[in-house]
């Protein structure tokens, strides 16, 4: 009896060993930017990717992981419309070896990578596939602008931005020849970041809404208000729901050349009784508040949740940002913070009557005034009712938009080089 338990026990024990990581959860977040795939479980995953050409696949092998229902349904979430992958193939490659045969749409930059437990995350295993040939952000902007009879080109003639009527009176520019405040006839291009997305979906209301979802219908909502706008164009850093570094915002603005930088988030906090609306811009000497510094610490971790490849610190440029005196820059934030907080005094509470400063990493553009919008608390069960009405969205955009249009009232855009001269 004795040597059959014992049997049986080693037998038990062999059976564990060889079991492989169980696969608990896959994703995919296809966008035009690149997209990422993520593969979660409890245990860290082994694994090596090669490319192979014509036609072009990109494979990885997993190493002692199981095929379970949960890594075969990955396959049907390619969608048709991924820009990158055609289709996914996975199959047991040899013991001990699972293969994926991504087969390809375009020449691609892979990049393979871990991620450690955070959050609500286990160990994740992230695969981001980028274009050889990235879109660029200003020649998409040409291209759009080429379709679009309000957009023209810079030419030395005087402009005029109507100033919405609710918002309160302010000292003008000096007044040009002709009475109106000299600004060059320019397109202003207005830089539009939906907070969090892909994996990171920022704070969560009670009801279940995700911030990412709520910022990106704001974010598109001033999109189609600044483009109706004469001599406007928004640019939105994210259309579409996948994860966008920080760092990586900032640098898709500034190749999209552009004057202004919104990101647009929706706040929460531990009691579900705190409301409001808040602005902020960026400081170098240290937060305002407690508060600041805490919302900006919670912001800067989105790298983390989202997930940065450490081994590259910049996928979009081959630099980093130059070290750039911020002064001139955030005098203009303040500046503009203050119009567009005036503007959301108008349709919701202020949690604070000012605009408060912190170093958030989404705002350190060193060229472009920048500034982070709290359009409410999620986490507040009202607010996160109006968040999501689209009636009240088309509300906040409407006050971003006027806060932008009075900035630029008082604060004409510098001359820049036309837009066919840009890299």
């Amino acid at each position: 009896m004795f040597v059959k338990l014992a049997a049986l026990a080693m037998l038990l024990w062999l059976n564990a060993a060889e079991a492989g990581v169980s696969i608990s959860s896959t994703r995919i977040w296809p966008a035009q930017d690149y997209t990422r795939l993520t593969i979660e479980s409890k245990q860290s995953i082994r694994h090596n990717l090669f490319t192979i050409n014509n036609p072009d696949r990109l494979v990885v092998d997993l190493e002692d992981v199981d095929i379970n229902d949960t890594l075969n349904q990955l396959t049907g979430k390619i969608g048709a419309d991924d820009p990158y992958i055609r289709s996914l193939r996975i199959g047991r490659f040899k013991p001990g070896i699972v293969r994926l045969v991504f087969d390809l749409k375009a020449e691609v930059k892979p990049q393979l990578f871990d991620l450690k437990p955070v959050g609500e995350y286990a160990y994740r295993m992230v695969l981001d596939i980028y274009p050889v040939h990235p879109v660029d952000p200003m020649m998409a902007l040409l291209e759009s602008a080429a379709s679009s009879p309000q957009i023209t080109e810079p030419v030395a003639t005087a402009t005029h931005i109507d100033v919405p009527q609710s918002a309160p009176v302010v000292a003008a520019p000096k007044p040009g020849p002709n009475g109106i405040p000299e600004m060059r006839a320019r397109t202003l291009i207005i830089a539009i970041d939906a907070g969090h997305g892909g994996e990171d979906p920022g704070a969560h209301g009670r009801r279940g809404t995700h911030e990412k979802d709520v910022t990106l219908a704001i974010a598109r909502k001033v999109k189609a208000l600044v483009d109706d706008t004469p001599n406007m164009r928004g640019v939105l850093i994210r259309d579409g729901d996948y994860f966008i570094p920080l760092g990586g915002r900032v640098v898709k603005a500034r190749k999209a050349n552009a004057d202004l930088f919104v990101s647009i988030h929706a706040d929460a906090f531990i009691k579900p009784n705190a409301r409001g609306s808040s602005v902020f811009a960026l400081s170098e000497h240290g937060a305002t508040s407690t508060a600041a510094r805490w919302l900006a610490k919670k912001e800067n971790e989105a790298d983390l949740i989202g997930g940065v490849n450490l081994d590259i610190k910049d996928p979009y440029l081959a630099r980093t940002l130059l070290d750039l005196s911020q002064t001139a820059t955030i005098n203009d934030s303040m500046k503009l913070a203050k119009y567009v907080l005036g503007e959301l005094s108008n349709i919701n509470d202020l949690h604070r009557g000012h605009v408060e400063q912190a170093g958030f990493a989404v705002l350190k553009s060193p060229d472009i005034p920048s500034i982070l919008v709290e359009t409410a608390f999620i986490s507040n069960p009202d607010e996160e009712s109006r968040l999501n009405d689209s009636a009240y969205q088309d509300k906040l955009a409407q006050a971003v938009l006027g806060g932008i249009k009075r900035y630029f009232a008082q604060n004409p855009a510098l001359s820049k080089p036309k837009l066919a001269q840009t890299n």
